[in-house]
């Protein structure tokens, strides 16, 4: 089977390469500095470990969502721009325009490979917060990889939600590679409750997926992330799945 390759941008943002095809997700490009949102603020720690114009070119841009700036900052926003094409949810079609495409739950997207196969992107559900709290975090969407003779890749987006991903292993059944966002994220707008996978949850999400790798993301680089790489590789450890986990430094590629 084909395998997977994956490069750690920082926080939300990785470039995957599957299939002979390069997609990005959630681009976040700004060096460190203070985002207000609302009420909030959101501090970024840290910029990202690869500069977007040392990229190189991409097939298409993952983005769970745009109403956040931890998912999508200022630079990452321009980057859109010259992006061939940007697959999120419907809210943020409506706010970007441009190349976005919107999907819905289940509607998927055949992108042609170099070798006359194609890769299939499903959008598949992701619930940024407790039950109930869609009215505040807005709309978010996951996504699942798939394609003949390459592994499944799941890809979380901002999920909280345990009930979500055994959605998700009941529809696609165990996935090769899981791309979890697990920094127990909390902000004050909904006090004392995380946005994200905790460690834990990342953990269990794995078990749910039978995930045969885990590869997290967002779980360091910005001020409102509750845990890191140390709960990462003790949940797991915990649960005897520390080989499935691989833990990326800032930079690094890593191939599954």
């Amino acid at each position: 089977m084909t395998q997977v390759t994956i490069q750690y941008v920082g926080g939300p943002t990785a470039l995957i390469e599957v299939g002979g095809l390069r997609l990005l997700t959630d681009p976040t490009f700004d060096g460190p500095g203070e985002y207000p949102i609302g009420t909030r603020v959101l501090a970024k720690t840290a910029g990202p470990a690869v500069a977007a114009e040392d990229l190189g070119p991409v097939d298409a841009v993952l983005l769970s969502h745009d109403q956040h700036p931890d998912n999508l900052d200022t630079a990452g926003r321009s980057y859109l721009a010259a992006a061939p094409l940007v697959l999120s949810t419907a809210a943020a079609r409506e706010r970007l325009g441009g190349t976005v495409r919107a999907l819905a739950d289940g509607e998927h997207v055949d992108l042609p490979r170099p070798d006359g196969g194609s890769l299939r992107v499903t959008a598949v559900p992701a619930q940024h917060g407790p039950d109930g709290s869609e009215h505040l975090v807005g709309e978010v969407t996951g996504f699942v990889l798939t394609g003949t003779g390459l592994p499944t890749v799941y890809i979380s987006g901002d999920n909280a939600s345990l009930d979500v991903v055994r959605t998700i292993a009941d529809r696609v059944g165990p996935v090769d590679v899981a791309v979890l966002f697990a920094g127990g994220a909390s902000t004050p707008l909904i006090p004392g409750a995380h946005l994200t996978l905790t460690s834990d949850q990342a953990a269990e999400a794995a078990r749910i997926l039978g995930a045969r790798h885990v590869v997290p993301l967002h779980f360091e680089h910005w001020g409102h992330f509750t845990q890191g790489p140390e709960t990462l590789t003790e949940a797991f450890a915990q649960t005897g799945a520390q080989d499935t986990l691989r833990l990326p430094k800032p930079g690094e590629r890593l191939t599954v």
